[in-house]
């Protein structure tokens, strides 16, 4: 599926752009445009706003297609097929030309009202200002309460204060986009990763609305999978630097064990009777706890090696900000 190409040159910069990445939303594409152009009107700088259609089986692609016809600062980018959230909303990242992006959902349930107010923010000296559904408007067992602890796991794991990470409403800065990646379900792990490189982090109330058209797609089923990403951000984020170091912390039990193990079996040899001693559960279960962690610690050696390499190049300095 083409993507509608956007006025000007790509190397040109706007001081705004809005992502809004969409999946079987044809109901929603026409209000949500319209109420975002809406809420900047008031905007003094140029602006576009980035439709991502993450492989709609509907008509969302078309409705994209004739907003942007309407009003040349609505691009469209059609994806191929449905690659979810957020690789969608980083394809949308990645094609958008403004100093500050905003990120949203297209359902209609993130307000563009806020967008002002988030602006004003990220004006006060950050880099990510994300939104806060104090009033969220959704199903309270499916939706509210297993995103109530995925956020405080999200917290504990990871030390970054934000209370509700699953929000898409935020506004960033182009050279933070720049310093970080997603994949899989991360969206929710913005702020984590955000911070692992030094960016300034807030938070702020915003609007939420209950869906209006459509279905959500996202439900339960899905905790499962931010369980397995949150897993791999704290990898990533504590670890990618010295990767020895995390598998060496995840071989030390595997130590512990073999020494136990061990030394029960020195101690079955000394005081069991002959036939008892000779029997390999202690030795055998000592040998493979010993055998995993050298096999972990090999795989901290391999993982430090592949990284010598890319550390030279790898962009590792944290954002600085000089003081006049």
């Amino acid at each position: 599926m083409p993507s509608i190409p956007s006025e000007g040159p790509a190397t040109d910069r706007l001081d705004l752009s809005v992502v809004a990445p969409l999946y079987n939303e044809s109901q929603n594409v026409d209000p949500l445009v319209e109420w975002i152009l809406e809420a900047l009107v008031g905007y003094p700088g140029s602006f576009e706003v980035i439709l991502v259609d993450d492989g709609s089986r509907d008509d969302t692609w078309g409705r994209v297609a004739a907003a942007s016809a309407r009003d040349p600062r609505v691009q469209g980018l059609g994806l191929g097929r449905n690659v979810g959230q957020t690789a969608a909303m980083m394809a949308g990242f990645d094609h958008a030309r403004g100093r500050v992006v905003v990120s949203l959902d297209g359902d209609l349930q993130n307000d563009p009202r806020d967008i002002p107010a988030l602006l004003a923010k990220l004006d006060e000296g950050y880099d990510l200002v994300c939104g806060w559904r104090q009033q969220r408007q959704d199903k309270f067992l499916l939706r509210k309460v297993p995103s109530w602890v995925a956020n405080r796991i999200i917290r504990r794991l990871t030390g970054v204060q934000i209370t509700d990470n699953g929000c898409s409403l935020k506004a960033y800065r182009r050279d933070l986009l720049d310093r970080i990646s997603l994949y899989a379900e991360q969206h929710r792990f913005i702020p984590a990763l955000s911070a692992s490189v030094g960016a300034r982090i807030t938070e702020m109330p915003v609007r939420h609305h209950a869906r209006r058209f459509g279905e959500s797609k996202y439900g339960i089923s899905r905790t499962a999978k931010v369980l397995v990403d949150l897993l791999t951000l704290k990898m990533i984020t504590t670890f990618r630097s010295r990767p020895l170091l995390g598998f060496g912390t995840l071989a030390a039990p595997m130590v512990a064990g073999a020494l136990l193990f061990a030394a029960m079996a020195a101690v079955a040899a000394a005081r069991f009777v002959p036939s008892k001693a000779q029997a390999l559960v202690f030795p055998g279960a000592a040998l493979l706890c010993a055998g995993a962690a050298f096999y972990l610690l090999m795989l901290g050696l391999v993982a430090e090696v592949a990284l010598n390499s890319e550390r030279e190049s790898a962009n590792e300095i944290p954002t600085a900000w000089e003081v006049r």
